[in-house]
């Protein structure tokens, strides 16, 4: 059933999932124009807002056969991006050191290929004896 006020959601940038963001849309004619929720945009979920603003950035892995095509590579947006579900997160100083590229203050994930993450994973664990 539509109605003239709808709650807005957001899509989280990093694991995608829905959530909301505890605004309310209002039809300004009031028109019964809109669903129950409605999923305006990219953003955070807490989880992943909190990861972040404790200075984490996400490396979200990505299959880049199945994501969308872009016109720069190096620039994927969040809307071509085909999530494999892997996700690590580092500090923010140290994604900086490992990958030597700056990271925006203000950025809370960076798309990565298949592989980083694992490499990463390898990098921490102890060898076996």
């Amino acid at each position: 059933m539509k109605s003239h006020v709808s709650l807005e959601q957001n899509v989280c940038v990093i694991c995608g999932t829905t959530f909301d963001t505890g605004s309310i849309l209002l039809d300004k004619r009031l028109r019964a124009s809109m669903e129950r929720h409605t999923t305006t945009g990219w953003g955070l979920c807490p989880e992943h807002q909190k990861l972040s603003d404790d200075g984490f950035v996400a490396l979200v892995e990505c299959d880049p056969q199945r994501s969308g095509s872009t016109s720069n590579a190096a620039r994927m947006r969040p809307e071509h991006a085909y999530r494999t579900g892997r996700l690590a997160h580092l500090k923010r100083d140290v994604c900086t050191k490992v990958f030597n590229v700056a990271i925006a203050a203000d950025q809370s994930c960076v798309f990565v290929e298949p592989g980083v993450i694992e490499r990463l994973q390898k990098m921490v664990q102890p060898a076996s004896a």
